[in-house]
Formats: C-alpha cells, structure tokens, sequence
C-alpha cells in the first residue's frame, strides 16, 4: 500500500464567516444570556469566544494548516514477465508479454500500440 499525505484547510471566507458569527454569539451572552442565566450564561460566552478565535485563526492565521487526513491507496502488485531476451520470443510471446506490461500500468496505451505495431510489422 502507497500512503499519500493530504492537508485540509478551511476557505478564508469559511473561517471569518464564522467569527462572524462567533461574536454575534458572544454579544448575545454578554448582553442576553449572563444576565439571565447566570453560569450557563458564562458556560455560553466562553465557548462563544473559543469558537470564535478558532474561526478567526483559521481564518487569518499564518501558521494554521488544518487537520491532516491520510488517504490509504491500493496499488495492485503485478507480476513482472520473465527477464527473457525479446531475441528469443515468439511474436505470440512478445505481445503476451507486451499485454502483460500494460495491463500492470507499467507502459501508456501510446507505448503499447506502438510497440505492438512494431512486432506485428516485423510478421
């Protein structure tokens, strides 16, 4: 298995959107909710003001890369055809092993017409 690294990163546009929206929330617990609620009210402000700075870093933050995510990728295991000199094949065998070379994704569709083109032109 091949692993590739891949980096996530919120638009700029996504991260102060959401400061936005993070201190309409803190002006509603400063001025609503501690008031009327008390500790929850200051529960709510904090976590308002946590949301918010973490929107805000996101969205202009220098240093913010985002969450990693690792994306696994199968990559199918091909058997090599044999290290026979193409001198001492067939035409039959040269195409076989030809197929063989593109069917494993060692040589493009160009390379194999080519090629194919070649052997049969030398019947």
């Amino acid at each position: 298995m091949r692993r590739r690294r891949v980096t996530y990163r919120p638009s700029k546009a996504q991260g102060a959107m959401g400061a936005v929206f993070g201190g309409i929330f803190i002006l509603i617990g400063l001025f609503v909710v501690i008031p009327t609620f008390g500790p929850f009210g200051i529960l709510w402000t904090l976590a308002a003001v946590a949301i918010t700075v973490m929107n805000g870093y996101q969205a202009f933050g220098k240093g913010y890369v985002g969450p990693e995510i690792n994306i696994e990728e199968d990559t199918p295991q091909v058997e090599s055809p044999s290290p026979t000199p193409p001198a001492d094949l067939n035409a039959k065998e040269r195409l076989e092993q030809l197929q063989a070379l593109l069917d494993g994704g060692l040589i493009t569709r160009e390379e194999y017409d080519k090629k194919r083109d070649e052997i049969l032109s030398r019947l």
